[in-house]
């Protein structure tokens, strides 16, 4: 089992033809990605080649796409100029899932499409400004490192693309079934919440790694939920305890603000909702570790 992503998804991607598109379908196709298509305008009917002997077929547009090929999953390799047209051009066509991986979107274009999305009601957007989600030894949609962690039994939910990885690489002994990427922008689509939801529904999932980051209330919000609606054990780690006030670190998202906002106010809320908290994510990872060895 998995969530939002598995071995049936049929993924596009919306950007394919360029340089970062090219390079991480490429990655995405070498972990067993099952890609049907590209989607560009200027060159549809066109096939382009990977390695392998693979052939993707480009179209000109994200429903010509789904028509042809099924797909239910896209991923968005597009500059930000253009990005908040892409993803309505898929929230319009109806897919399910559709991964944004571009940074630098401005808020008032993601705050659009996002509301757009969610007035239709049909599409998961996971971005923007994100690694993507993966699945490990089923699917992989972004740009995060498919060999770093196999098949498991923990979910992993961040905020941060670097810690993704990391906590991946540090559990690999014990894999997992799904890790998303939220982003860290101030608009996002799915959230901590979203995703602690889905792990507490899938049975292959026994246990949970949150990670958060200094910034807005998303972690309190998440602590609340978990104290009410999680029965899985959950680890946690915030990012940014020794950041300066007022300040934006990495993400536009991670700014702390007159004394909220901060990590070691969204430790207290998770730690009150009975969620370890790590001061590292290394020691992050061994309080998984720990657990995992109890189950």
């Amino acid at each position: 089992m998995a969530i939002f992503l598995n071995a049936d998804s049929k993924v596009i991607v919306q950007g394919m033809t360029g340089s970062e598109g090219m390079k991480h379908t490429t990655r995405m196709l070498a972990s067993g990605t099952d890609i049907v298509g590209g989607v560009n305008p200027k060159k549809a009917g066109q096939t382009v080649d990977f390695p392998e002997g693979k052939q993707v077929p480009v179209f000109g547009s994200v429903k010509e796409a789904m028509d042809a090929t099924g797909a239910n999953v896209s991923v968005v390799f597009v500059p930000p100029a253009f990005t908040k047209s892409a993803v309505v051009e898929a929230v319009d066509a109806g897919m399910p899932l559709l991964v944004v991986i571009t940074e630098g979107i401005a808020v008032k274009d993601s705050a659009e499409f996002f509301n757009y999305a969610k007035d239709k009601g049909t599409t998961r957007i996971i971005g923007p400004n994100c690694p993507g989600i993966i699945s490990p030894g089923q699917s992989n949609a972004g740009i995060i490192p498919a060999d770093i962690a196999g098949a498991g039994q923990i979910g992993l939910v961040s905020k941060s693309g670097t810690l993704t990885y990391q906590m991946m690489y540090e559990l690999r002994d014990f894999g997992f079934t799904t890790a998303v990427g939220i982003g860290g922008d101030p608009v996002i689509g799915t959230t901590h919440i979203d995703c602690l939801e889905a792990f507490e529904k899938d049975p292959e999932t026994k246990a949970i790694v949150m990670i958060g980051e200094i910034g807005g209330d998303a972690e309190e919000r998440a602590a609340a939920f978990i104290r009410d609606n999680v029965t899985k054990p959950v680890v946690g780690y915030v990012a940014g305890f020794t950041a300066p006030e007022g300040k934006t670190m990495g993400h536009a998202g991670a700014i702390v603000s007159g004394g909220a906002g901060t990590a070691a106010a969204k430790k207290e809320a998770l730690e009150a909702a009975g969620v370890k908290v790590g001061k590292t994510p290394s020691e992050t990872a061994e309080l998984m570790r720990e657990i995992m060895k109890s189950l």
